[in-house]
C-alpha cells in the first residue's frame, strides 16, 4: 500500500478530510500522521529478525588482509569466508594483536576484521536491512516520503499495523471511544506477521493446549 494511502487511510479512522494529492498534507495533524507512520513501521521493523528484511551481500577479503570495509546498511546474521560460517566476537583485542581465533569476526568503526588468510577469500553477508520502504522505482529507503512510497512490511499486515498503529499514537488516550478498536486490530494483525511470514512451517509460534 502506497504511503499517501495509508495517510487517506488514517484521515479516515480518524473523521479527517481526505486527500487528493500529496501536496494537500500541510496541515500540522497531516505532518504528524507522516512522521508517526514512518516510526511505526520503523519500530515493527526494528524489533524482530523478520524475513522480509533479510538481504546478501558478498565482497573480496584480499590474501594478506585482515579488514574489509563494513558497507552492511543493518544487523548481521551470518558471515561466511568461502562458505565457512564465523562467529561475531566482541572481543576486539585479538584481532588488533592479529591473533584471533578460528572462525571469528568482529567490527571496528566501518571496518569488519578477520582473520588473515594466505589467498583471496570470498566473503558472503546475510543480514537484516536497516531500510523499511521502498521508492515507486523499488529502491530501498529508510523513510517513506513520497506519495508512492511503500513500506517494507508486507500486505495484508501492513495496513492494519501502519493505520492503527498512527492512530493509537497520535490519538493516545485510552479514553478515546476507538481506541480498544484500534489496540485490538494492531495487536491481531502484529500476532499475524509473527505467525505467518516464517519461512518454514515448523518454526511458526504454536499453542499446544493438553488435558490433565
Amino acid at each position: 500500500m502506497k504511503f499517501l494511502e495509508l495517510i487517506n487511510k488514517c484521515l479516515l479512522e480518524l473523521n479527517y478530510k481526505q486527500v487528493n494529492s500529496y501536496s494537500e498534507l500541510v496541515k500540522n495533524d497531516h505532518k504528524r500522521i507522516k512522521t508517526i507512520l514512518n516510526i511505526i513501521n520503523k519500530e515493527i521493523c526494528s524489533t524482530e529478525g523478520w524475513n522480509f528484511l533479510l538481504r546478501k551481500t558478498s565482497t573480496l577479503l584480499s590474501a594478506g588482509s585482515s579488514e574489509i570495509t563494513n558497507t552492511v546498511n543493518g544487523r548481521i546474521l551470518y558471515l561466511f569466508v568461502a562458505g565457512v560460517r564465523h562467529d561475531f566476537c566482541e572481543n576486539i583485542e585479538p584481532f588488533l594483536s592479529n591473533n584471533p581465533k578460528p572462525r571469528t569476526y568482529t567490527s571496528f568503526g566501518d571496518k569488519l576484521l578477520l582473520p588473515k588468510f594466505n589467498e583471496d577469500k570470498i566473503i558472503d553477508i546475510v543480514y537484516y536491512t536497516n531500510n523499511c520502504a521502498t521508492d515507486d522505482e523499488g529502491i530501498e529507503k529508510t523513510n517513506m516520503d513520497a506519495a508512492n512510497d511503500k513500506t517494507l512490511i508486507p500486505m495484508p499486515y501492513a495496513e492494519p499495523l501502519l493505520v492503527y498503529g498512527a492512530c493509537l499514537r497520535l490519538k493516545a488516550n485510552t479514553e478515546y471511544f476507538r481506541f480498544p478498536y484500534w489496540q485490538g486490530m494492531y495487536n491481531e494483525a502484529l500476532r499475524n506477521l509473527k505467525s505467518k511470514t516464517c519461512a518454514a512451517f515448523k518454526h511458526s509460534p504454536s499453542i499446544n493446549i493438553f488435558r490433565r
